[in-house]
């Protein structure tokens, strides 16, 4: 509590000229969305979201009260605890999502019938896996794509995940696994937990397309000894900007130079050519970029 309470002051005293309304109705949606895609698809049928959603499922069949409750208890104090390391902006944002979500939950709530059975998908458990954690995936990567995070269990991951020698990624595994396995002891049935692991890879899935988009860009490290040769060429035929970086060789010891050039998937191999016929012994390395900005001052 006395790390929590300093927190909330500081984020009371954030600059909210920096919260314009554009970033606060696009995560009013997606709170929205991922409410709509939990309460509707997943709740009827009791199957689980992922992280502190999922978890907050589980709390709200066990106690009968209401899912809202545990999303604010569970996220709330974690985004908190996190301002720090995350900064305001982001656990403004985060909180923001979070209480959309849960008053989302409600009003969708309140829309069912009480049936046990989703009013789109009906009983059918594949289908309100698949579509649920697509929604809800939709609802997270927006989310975080308008820089924030709808379920604490990753701010949880970047606090502890280091000290238990494990990736952030394994960690949110792990975690879902132990909910899952948790569900199925508890309910002593192992149907709906198996089902909810399709909803996690459903929602993990969406939540990469919509962060980091279907066609990601590439960033081409070319080590060469003709960079002029292989800058013009490429100049010429994608006028893109392209950056030199001195290089040396480790055994050779030769000077080298370091192309860095961003493509598309569909000019890389036209790329490749260019530089095998400017500088047949020239190195290539192509990773992927999911995001690029340009500062202008």
């Amino acid at each position: 509590m006395k790390k929590i309470l300093p927190g909330l002051r500081k984020a009371l005293r954030m600059p909210f000229e920096a919260l314009d309304i554009k970033t606060l109705l696009l995560l009013t949606m997606a709170g929205s969305v991922n409410a709509f895609g939990v309460v509707l698809f997943l709740s009827p049928v009791e199957l689980y979201d992922s992280g502190f959603s999922g978890t907050s499922m589980f709390l709200s069949q066990l106690t009968g009260l209401p899912l809202a409750i545990f999303l604010i208890l569970l996220n709330v104090p974690l985004f908190l605890y996190g301002l720090k390391k995350q900064g305001y902006i982001f656990t403004f944002r985060s909180i923001y999502a979070v209480i959309v979500y849960s008053l989302a939950s409600l009003v969708f709530g309140a829309m069912l019938t009480g049936e046990a059975a989703s009013p789109i998908a009906g009983s059918d458990l594949l289908l309100c896996a698949i579509f649920g954690g697509m929604i809800s995936g939709i609802g997270s990567g927006m989310t975080i794509r308008f820089g924030g995070a709808i379920d604490g269990i990753e701010v949880l991951a970047v606090i502890f995940a280091r000290n238990l020698g494990l990736t952030i990624g394994s960690f949110v595994m792990i975690y879902n696994a132990a909910l899952y396995v948790l569900a199925g002891v508890t309910f002593h049935s192992w149907i709906l937990p198996l089902y909810s692991i399709l909803t996690y890879m459903a929602g993990l899935k969406t939540t990469d397309f919509i962060v980091e988009g279907l066609d990601r860009t590439k960033a081409a490290t070319i080590i060469t000894t003709k960079p002029d040769a292989i800058c013009k060429e490429l100049s010429d035929a994608f006028g893109s900007g392209i950056t030199l970086i001195p290089a040396k060789g480790y055994y050779s010891k030769e000077e080298k130079t370091m192309v860095y050039f961003v493509v598309n998937r569909f000019q890389i191999a036209r790329m490749r050519g260019i530089v095998q016929k400017a500088d047949s012994k020239a190195f290539i390395s192509i990773t992927e970029v999911t995001d690029l900005f340009s500062i202008n001052k």
